[in-house]
């Protein structure tokens, strides 16, 4: 159970209702992921959920665009911070190696994200302006075909960790990073 009822006057229930959901969908996918295990989570009646919310879609929408919008935040700020490129790309393998950027559970939540996209155009436009934002942030200090490069690679190499079980090997991604902010103009 999801612990204490709240008061009906909590201006925070609907940022609970969409934290909630990313943990229901951690937990059990999006497939399982109904109102009542939201409601549960959130510790909230279950009428808070139609009350803030037309459907259950729409809060898989919100909260995987609430996602993306903290992830992004972050991606920018590291690269935003970075002096130069050979900082950015130290804030790179940052991102890609440490747990700063991406968690275990943000990764299986964007499996679960990415899935849903491929039938839920909202989310897949949630996508689509998260890697927009993403290779802007990278553009502060590569050119544009090194942001689409590294950007699949900041995407890509922790979803290989979470299949391989493994540790990163952050030499080669830093050595990776490198050569691409180098050789790709």
């Amino acid at each position: 159970m999801g612990g204490p009822r709240r008061v009906a006057n909590d201006p925070l229930r609907k940022q609970r209702i969409l934290d909630a959901t990313l943990a229901v969908i951690a937990e059990h996918g999006v497939h399982r992921t109904t109102h009542r295990r939201i409601a549960d989570t959130a510790g909230v009646p279950l009428g808070s959920l139609t009350y803030h919310f037309e459907s259950l879609d729409a809060i898989l929408e919100q909260a995987f665009e609430a996602l993306a919008d903290s992830m992004s935040e972050r991606y920018s700020t590291a690269l935003t911070e970075a002096p130069d490129q050979l900082a950015a790309c130290a804030a790179v393998t940052d991102l890609i190696c440490g747990d700063d950027y991406v968690t275990s559970r943000e990764v299986t939540i964007l499996h679960e994200m990415y899935g849903y996209a491929n039938h839920n155009p909202a989310v897949a436009e949630a996508c689509r302006r998260w890697l927009l934002r993403s290779r802007d942030s990278l553009a502060v200090h590569f050119p544009p075909r090194a942001c689409r490069a590294i950007d699949a690679l900041i995407e890509g190499w922790p979803m290989h960790q979470a299949w391989e079980r493994e540790p990163l090997e952050r030499d080669l991604v830093h050595a990776t990073i490198v050569a691409i902010a180098e050789r790709i103009r």
